[in-house]
C-alpha cells in the first residue's frame, strides 16, 4: 500500500501498511476526512516521521492524541502552528525546559526543530475529529504506533524515550528496557502538574546527558 511517509519510515514500516487493519484504518480516516472536519491537515498527518527520519531518530517523546481546536495539530505531539497561542501542557513543558537547562521560553510553540535534531514527537492517535477528542481512538492507530516504538526498539540502540504520564507510560512495555534509556514522570498537563507530578523532573538535561555519554549531539531544547 502506498503511503506519504519519509522513505527511511517508508522502508521500515513498509509491512505494517500492507496489513489488513492499516488498510481499515486508512479507510476510516479517507471518510472521517471526507465527511467532518478533521486535524491536522491530510499533508500532515506523518508530519512527525517526515521531520525526523528513521536513522537520525534518538530520542522519543509519546502524546495521546492530536489537539482537537481550530489552528493546532500539525503532526507533532504537543506542537502547534508558530502563530497558535501555546497550549496550557506545553506552557509547563517549557517552564521545566527553564528550570531545568536554564534556556529562555521559545517564542512560540512550534516544536519542528526539536524533530530536526532527532526527536520523534509521536502521538499514539494521529488524527482526531475538530472538537471531540478521543474520536479517532480505537480505530487503529495505536497498534501502528505501537508498531513503530517496537520497530524503534528492535532495530535502534541508545533512544531516550520520555513517557510523561499515565498512557505514555503503558508504551513501556514495547521497548527493551536493556537497549534503551527510559525516563517516566507525570504528564505536563495543569492538573498532574499542579499536583507535583510534573515540575523537577529534569527529563531535558538528563536526557542530554545520556546522548552525550553515547557521543551523539544534545538537544538544544
Amino acid at each position: 500500500m502506498k503511503v506519504e511517509i519519509e522513505e527511511s519510515w517508508k522502508k521500515q514500516l513498509q509491512e505494517e501498511f500492507e496489513k489488513d487493519y492499516f488498510k481499515d484504518l486508512v479507510s476510516f480516516v479517507r471518510e472521517e476526512y471526507k465527511n467532518h472536519t478533521c486535524f491536522p491537515k491530510a499533508q500532515n498527518i506523518f508530519q512527525a516521521f517526515d521531520y525526523c527520519p528513521f536513522n537520525q531518530t534518538k530520542v522519543v517523546i509519546i502524546g495521546q492524541d492530536p489537539y482537537h481546536g481550530e489552528h493546532q495539530a500539525h503532526g507533532l505531539c504537543f506542537s502547534v502552528y508558530r502563530d497558535a497561542k501555546i497550549p496550557p501542557s506545553l506552557v509547563n513543558i517549557f517552564k521545566e525546559i527553564k528550570t531545568d537547562v536554564n534556556t529562555e521560553l521559545p517564542p512560540n510553540g512550534n516544536l519542528e526543530r526539536w524533530a530536526e535534531q532527532g526527536v520523534l514527537l509521536l502521538n499514539a492517535a494521529l488524527t482526531v475529529r475538530a472538537h471531540e477528542p478521543g474520536s479517532h481512538q480505537n480505530k487503529g492507530w495505536e497498534k501502528f504506533t505501537d508498531a513503530v516504538i517496537k520497530k524503534i526498539s528492535s532495530e535502534k540502540e541508545g533512544v531516550v524515550f520520555l513517557l510523561w504520564g499515565g498512557f505514555a507510560k503503558k508504551k513501556k512495555k514495547l521497548i527493551d528496557a536493556k537497549k534503551h534509556f527510559i525516563l517516566e514522570t507525570g504528564h505536563p498537563s495543569p492538573l498532574a502538574a499542579n499536583r507535583g507530578y510534573w515540575f523537577g523532573n529534569k527529563h531535558f538535561s538528563k536526557t542530554n546527558e545520556i546522548l552525550l555519554k553515547q557521543g551523539k549531539k544534545p538537544i538544544k531544547w
